[in-house]
């Protein structure tokens, strides 16, 4: 009975060690994500980028930071810039970096007397400009002339009601845009009139997605939305409720808003009333 005992006691030692043995905490890097990781996610790296299911262009080149326009060329995308999923696209353009030597041929002796005649040419064809080239020259004048107009009938207001909680960043892997807090269901209205050209969430790191363009020039991004009021291709006036402030694909409720100017981010703060 007594070596039944100690055995019992041994047992409920042994239990009692074993149950007070610390289990190894998770890695930290296992707890957050953090800022940086997201950014890298929401930026597109390399040199080219294969199109997934519910894309566009103008989705592409917003996450790649680069103009529509220009990824557009690179890959030989005509109006109205449809792409396909699976589609590879090149994000920069290829460089010659070889070039070709090419042998001028040997410029011919000339007489003194041709010279002379041939200065003399040259000299009354300069004294009047071509017609041609001037006109080309003043129709390339009035078409910049109306595209700097054209840029400068955006007028801004602010898309949502709420409290600034982020700023716009330029580091790298800076916040690029400002988060605008509030409760869940705010309207969240058109920053200016446009083209609604993606509407979706297909871009990871943004949720619920809406890009608007302005203008050849601007663009303005609206993400993390509850639900989405507008589709694709569908006009939109400053001020007309095109969302509902949510917090899809994001740890707190509020809009993300964001600016481009020709593909590149700019700080919303310093366009916005």
């Amino acid at each position: 009975m007594r070596i039944i005992h100690i055995i019992f006691i041994n047992y409920l030692c042994l239990s009692i060690v074993g149950c007070s043995q610390r289990v190894t905490p998770a890695p930290v890097s296992s707890l957050s994500s953090g800022h940086t990781s997201l950014q890298q996610k929401i930026k597109i790296k390399g040199g080219s980028y294969i199109v997934k299911k519910g894309e566009t262009l103008y989705a592409i080149s917003f996450r790649a930071n680069k103009d529509f326009r220009d990824l557009a060329k690179i890959n030989g995308i005509s109006k109205p810039y449809k792409i396909y999923p699976g589609q590879k696209l090149r994000l920069n353009a290829l460089l010659n970096i070889k070039k070709k030597a090419h042998h001028l041929p040997e410029k011919p002796v000339l007489s003194t007397s041709y010279k002379q005649k041939n200065n003399n040419m040259s000299k009354k064809d300069l004294v009047q400009p071509k017609k041609a080239e001037y006109v080309e020259k003043q129709a390339n004048n009035l078409s910049k002339t109306k595209n700097t107009q054209y840029a400068k009938k955006v007028v801004w207001q602010w898309p949502a009601k709420g409290k600034v909680i982020r700023r716009f960043s330029n580091k790298d892997n800076g916040f690029k845009g400002i988060l605008i807090a509030n409760k869940r269901n705010t309207s969240i209205k058109a920053a200016s009139h446009g083209t609604v050209v993606y509407a979706g969430s297909a871009l990871k790191g943004y949720g619920q997605l809406i890009i608007v363009k302005h203008n050849d020039d601007y663009l303005s991004a609206y993400a993390h939305n509850k639900r989405l009021l507008v589709m694709e291709k569908q006009e939109v006036k400053a001020g007309q409720l095109i969302a509902e402030m949510g917090s899809s694909d994001a740890k707190m409720t509020g809009l993300r808003f964001e600016i481009r100017y020709r593909g590149k981010s700019v700080n919303p703060v310093k366009y916005l009333p």
